[in-house]
């Protein structure tokens, strides 16, 4: 099925409506035998209004006519109900070139926020699950190890000498306080709490020092200390791209060397994690889960989000997300 066939241009048809009245009213003054005296009368006055209301409804008539579709398109897009997906704008019989163009514009806007929907559907679970993965895989490898061990050196202690238990007891206080630091550190990437105990420039210092005490990259912090007023979901979302961006510099690029900042105006608040490793190839797709989530959540509070990274020149994250109240 081919296109559909487009009407003439609106303008043309708003055009000939109103040139239709004024051909009426120019016959209607040709040819009627009406007479106007100076000062006119009470009844060429009532004639002459009469005329002129006649004209004023067809008028309305005939541009009512011409924008009835337009009237039809507008209603049938209120209709549209996003947890119903796969309905388009069908059946209407647009007289117009520009209406039509409209309802196609609609259809593949629908077909383009469908589609982004289940995308980011999709990229949801799919990192929900990898994380999933990573913290059974963390509780079984890390944490299951541990514990086997230290069931077993409990039970050496309990089967050797004084001297001997003392040893295996304190190699067990030993394995718990490091399984317990285990937990903790589990926690704090699921949940950061210094975030809820000291506010995000504090947390934001804490993850710093963190991924220098633990993986060696050595990351300069320039954090603003006074920021306006941000909701919990904006701190956690300016968390979780920092904590992405310096685990990307870490896993991915092979930094040596990053860098944190956060700055703020009246107006929105700006991250920006920098590296210096390899950066991205050229050929990475731009759904893998880690830039996914990144969008997602900088989607979620109403934040842009942009990654510049090329082969050989490292990797900028960028997210700026507004201040309420604070304008454009």
């Amino acid at each position: 099925m081919g296109p559909p066939r487009r009407g003439p241009s609106l303008l043309w048809l708003v055009f000939l409506a109103n040139a239709a009245v004024l051909v009426v009213a120019l016959l209607l003054l040709t040819f009627s035998p009406i007479t106007i005296d100076a000062p006119i009368k009470t009844g060429q006055f009532a004639l002459l209004l009469a005329g002129f209301l006649a004209l004023l409804a067809l008028n309305l008539v005939l541009l009512r006519r011409v924008l009835s579709p337009l009237f039809e398109l507008t209603n049938l897009m209120g209709s549209i109900d996003p947890d119903r997906p796969g309905r388009r704008l069908s059946g209407v019989h647009m007289r117009s070139a520009e209406g039509q163009a409209l309802a196609d514009a609609f259809n593949a806007m629908l077909e383009r926020l469908e589609g982004a929907r289940r995308e980011a559907a999709r990229a949801a679970l799919a990192a929900q699950e990898a994380e999933r993965l990573r913290v059974a895989r963390e509780l079984h490898d890390e944490i299951g190890q541990t514990l086997t061990a230290v069931t077993l050196q409990a039970e050496r202690a309990a089967d050797g000498d004084e001297a001997s238990t003392r040893r295996e007891l304190r190699r067990v206080a030993e394995a718990v306080r490091e399984s317990l630091d285990e937990v903790r550190r589990i926690a704090r990437e699921l949940r950061p709490e210094a975030l809820d105990d000291l506010g995000l420039v504090n947390a934001l210092i804490a993850l710093c020092r963190r991924v220098e005490a633990q993986e060696g990259l050595r990351v300069d912090r320039h954090l603003q200390s006074k920021l306006p007023a941000l909701s919990p979901d904006i701190e956690l979302v300016i968390y979780r791209i920092a904590q992405e961006g310096l685990t990307n510099a870490l896993r991915h690029s092979g930094a040596e060397r990053a860098t944190v900042s956060l700055t703020a105006n009246p107006r929105a608040v700006a991250l920006v994690v920098t590296d210096d490793g390899r950066g991205m190839p050229a050929t990475l797709p731009p759904a893998t889960a880690g830039i996914a989530g990144m969008r997602e959540r900088a989607l979620l509070v109403g934040g842009r989000l942009s990654i510049e990274s090329g082969p050989g020149t490292g990797t900028v994250v960028r997210f700026t997300v507004p201040v309420e109240g604070g304008g454009a």
